[in-house]
């Protein structure tokens, strides 16, 4: 038991883990403390995530019951390092939180929000992000299918609230390319480049997460009620905070870290001199993810951001589509040619470009699609079949990805 959560059951945060996929009847405990752990702590709070790390979601708050000097005694023995880690202070900032009122209300607002609880350990938990180490989360809150979090590998493509007209056609040009090449599209649900991805991929039938610094029973912005509705209603909307939490400048800079985190590759599209995208690549650099950057032209503010990133010789520069799939995923730029790193054919490309990850197509849809006659198309699909990039089944030949 939690100390002074005794009014609150199990049995309010069973009814958010709804269709998961393990038996809970080992970690009801567990379970139930990380999702007391995302009401009290900020995102990123590494005091809590090291207490976690060395006791566990439930045994860390057995921990917190002793002295500060115990504390810091009992994570020494465990092997982790105290340095710059103040107990007490921890204590008094979250003492306030451990309200079984404020943790209920937030449970509540879930449910009638139609949320789930999305927690490490779950099949659909994205592994990605337990490479933020400490500062992982401890729970997801979602709307929508958890797992479009982890089904397949996505981009984030993030940028500028105050967007440029070329902005946007990028952006819309970029993730309908990366849905084509069947990656999903991850980003911030915020105006400008954020929204932009997440209609492009939307209108190409694809998957997109829209990842929020603030509960997700009251979406933000609210001019993008609808959008975020309609992410939701194909992907999801997720967040580390609990209902009822209110976006901050805090919450939206460590949410960026999740994005981050959850995504194969980040690329900035938009970005002026201080956008927060740049705070997003940012922690993709510091995870050693690809990053890439958009060029703009050099008399635009809206793109010195990205031009600042381009000096780092790491950065890819990207023009297209063919550049974020190059820096995420090699293996699905280069076709089987033994390892040499022949880049795919046009005629491939066209291909695959007309080809669904999801459907089933046949060949006479696909010469349409793609322009090429029916001989180009069967030559075509039996390299990419050879190179394992698409199957043939029952209704048609779909793309694969690996």
């Amino acid at each position: 038991m939690i100390p002074g959560l005794g009014e609150i059951g199990d049995a309010e945060v069973v009814a958010l883990l709804g269709g998961v996929g393990r038996d809970r009847a080992e970690t009801a405990g567990d379970d139930f403390a990380s999702v007391v752990w995302s009401c009290l702590v900020e995102p990123g709070d590494s005091v809590g995530g090291v207490l976690r790390a060395a006791f566990g979601q439930a045994g860390a708050f057995d921990v917190l019951r002793r002295d500060d000097s115990d504390v810091v005694r009992a994570l020494v023995e465990a092997g982790f390092g105290t340095e710059g880690l103040d107990i007490a202070a921890a204590k008094a900032r979250w003492a306030p939180r451990l309200n079984p009122v404020a943790i209920r209300s937030a449970l509540r607002a879930a449910s009638i929000a139609g949320a789930r609880l999305l927690l490490p350990g779950d099949p659909a938990w994205p592994t990605s992000l337990d490479e933020l180490g400490l500062h992982a989360p401890a729970t997801l809150w979602i709307r929508g299918d958890a797992s479009a979090l982890s089904s397949r590998p996505s981009v984030a493509l993030v940028g500028s609230r105050a967007s440029s007209n070329y902005g946007e056609q990028v952006a819309t040009e970029l993730g309908t390319g990366l849905v084509l090449r069947g990656f999903g599209v991850v980003s911030g649900g915020a105006y400008g480049i954020d929204g932009v991805a997440h209609r492009a991929a939307l209108a190409s039938g694809g998957l997109t997460v829209a990842i929020m610094a603030g509960g997700v029973d009251r979406f933000y912005p609210a001019g993008h009620h609808d959008l975020l509705v309609r992410v939701a209603e194909t992907g999801a909307v997720a967040s580390e905070v609990p209902c009822g939490t209110v976006p901050s400048r805090w919450r939206f800079l460590q949410r960026n870290r999740v994005i981050a985190a959850l995504t194969a590759a980040t690329v900035v599209v938009e970005a002026g001199h201080r956008s927060g995208a740049l705070n997003t690549a940012g922690h993709a650099r510091s995870l050693g993810r690809p990053l890439g950057a958009v060029p703009g032209p050099v008399t635009s503010p809206s793109s010195a951001g990205c031009h600042r990133l381009l000096r780092d010789p790491e950065v890819v520069l990207i023009q297209g589509v063919d550049d974020i799939v190059g820096a995420a995923s090699p293996d699905l730029v280069d076709t089987s040619s033994g390892g040499t790193g022949r880049r795919r054919s046009a005629a491939e490309h066209r291909v695959l470009d007309a080809l669904s990850g999801r459907q089933a197509r046949h060949e006479d849809r696909i010469e349409r699609e793609s322009g090429l006659t029916a001989a180009e198309v069967q030559a075509t699909l039996a390299v990419l079949e050879l190179a394992g990039q698409v199957e043939e089944r029952e209704r048609g030949w779909v793309r694969l990805v690996r």
